[in-house]
């Protein structure tokens, strides 16, 4: 569990558990804030995927499907008599998302609740808006459209080329998402920038029809990366959604 989930142990005196989902070219690191911005009776854990800092050694996933089956089995082996919940951010949304469903396939019992950040099932493209291809071949045109890139990673070659290794394939794991309209068994709540040039008009609204259970979509000011400058935002309404919806089993 050491690997994929930081820190490796959720805090015991916590009573909700929260698992944190990384975006595309990303690590567990996205989310070193977080924890300190819950209530203590929330504990955080982030997911590392293959490929990046400390799993850099390793081979990343370039397919959807033995990503999520992998990453559904060390959460099922992780889970305690606690309700938890998943939040992801662009591929991380896809990620909880699909985590979800196989989580309630294999009889693991749903999270409390899910929280899906800058991506959708419909009207979602990261492609290249010339040519159509769903991801660019060249993974860095992504992040300069978005604006992503730290300024210390595009400088120091070793940073760039891990850069690109990862963005390459967690773009492929991307790209390998068919959409099936497959439904959650819990609350789902969306957040998205307002000016997100990676999601069609309304289409966060499309987790509607995934969910017994809608909580409606928050807008914030910003583009596909709002989620840096609305941290605190976000993380007081995750907060208190957690606090309502995530009963002591």
């Amino acid at each position: 569990m050491h690997r994929w989930l930081h820190p490796s142990e959720a805090g015991p005196d916590a009573d909700i558990r929260l698992f944190l989902l990384h975006h595309s070219g990303g690590a567990a690191t996205a989310y070193r804030d977080w924890p300190a911005l819950f209530p203590g009776s929330v504990t955080c854990q982030a997911v590392q995927l293959p490929g990046r800092q400390d799993r850099r050694g390793e081979e990343p996933y370039t397919r959807l499907a033995p990503l999520v089956g992998d990453l559904a089995g060390v959460l099922a082996a992780d889970l305690d008599e606690r309700p938890y919940a998943l939040f992801g951010h662009s591929m991380g949304a896809l990620l909880a998302y699909r985590v979800t469903v196989e989580l309630a396939r294999t009889g693991v019992p749903a999270p409390a609740l899910l929280a899906v950040s800058g991506w959708s099932p419909q009207g979602f493209h990261a492609g290249d808006p010339q040519t159509g291809d769903p991801y660019p071949f060249d993974p860095l045109a992504l992040t300069t459209r978005l604006n992503s890139l730290p300024a210390g990673v595009a400088a120091d070659p070793r940073l760039l080329d891990e850069a690109v290794r990862t963005l390459r394939a967690d773009g492929a794991v991307c790209a390998d998402h068919t959409d099936d309209h497959a439904t959650v068994p819990c609350p789902l709540v969306a957040y998205t920038g307002r000016d997100d040039p990676l999601l069609a008009p309304e289409a966060l609204h499309a987790w509607a029809g995934r969910t017994p259970d809608y909580l409606g979509c928050r807008t914030y000011p910003g583009g596909h990366f709002y989620l840096h400058t609305h941290t605190g935002a976000v993380t007081a309404d995750l907060g208190q959604l957690l606090l309502r919806h995530a009963e002591p089993r």
